[in-house]
């Protein structure tokens, strides 16, 4: 079985942001893809999975950045899965620039979504299928859970739109990320990046669903956080950093 999967990405402009950098929401789309076309190579893909009613879904991710690249700078992807954790399946990113130096980190944690019901399938049928890499080194410990800071408080609300949504008839996990950069600011994202971030996924969110967020800033460190009504729908937080 092909324990680990590789593949070298360019960054293009539209992949980067205002200071000309990998963009915080476009190493998430990295993410998924490469998950995804290692998912297909050892048959748990879209396709397999579809026949079964089934889907990959998203629940958490950590990302650590020691860099970010600029536009046009070659960066090496690497991803592998881990043991399944119960209902969990984690799954770990490194990556590394031209010169092979890593210069950043990611774990995230999948469930199974059965279509019908919207809720997670049992892992057995599909974990089978998985190599297995007890033997290998997981660059993080499994993604944590975000702690909502306290600080000074922001509302606004958003309702999904047609560009925030996916295949799974949901908003994607990428876009979360875009919406809490733009309640960050433009003068804020000038000048800093996120050395380290966290997304919790607590429920999907839907088309025609108005969601209520609140961004809390303490120095350097930040939450953002989501509710459609009382229900919390998902988290996300981090740490500010001077670019470099």
């Amino acid at each position: 079985m092909l324990k680990a999967y590789q593949e070298d990405f360019r960054i293009y402009s539209y992949q980067s942001d205002v200071a000309n950098q990998w963009r915080p929401s476009a190493i998430l789309e990295v993410m998924q893809e490469m998950a995804g076309a290692h998912a297909e190579l050892l048959g748990v893909g879209r396709n397999a999975l579809m026949q079964q009613n089934l889907a990959w879904v998203l629940t958490r991710v950590e990302v650590e950045m020691n860099r970010y690249p600029s536009s046009h700078e070659i960066v090496s992807v690497e991803t592998f899965p881990m043991p399944v954790r119960r209902w969990f399946f984690p799954r770990y990113f490194v990556f590394r620039d031209a010169a092979g130096l890593e210069i950043g980190r990611a774990g995230s944690l999948w469930v199974l979504l059965d279509f019908t019901s919207r809720r997670m399938s049992r892992p057995d049928s599909v974990a089978a299928l998985l190599p297995d890499n007890s033997d290998m080194i997981a660059p993080l410990g499994l993604p944590a859970p975000v702690t909502e800071i306290s600080g000074t408080l922001e509302t606004a609300t958003r309702l999904p739109v047609y560009t925030d949504l996916d295949c799974n008839q949901h908003v994607n996990n990428t876009k979360y990320l875009d919406w809490c950069c733009n309640a960050l600011g433009i003068d804020t994202m000038k000048t800093h990046c996120l050395s380290h971030f966290m997304l919790n996924f607590d429920a999907e969110i839907r088309p025609g669903q108005e969601i209520r967020t609140e961004l809390r800033r303490l120095g350097n460190e930040f939450s953002f956080c989501g509710f459609h009504g009382d229900k919390r729908h998902f988290d996300i937080g981090g740490v500010l950093e001077e670019r470099k």
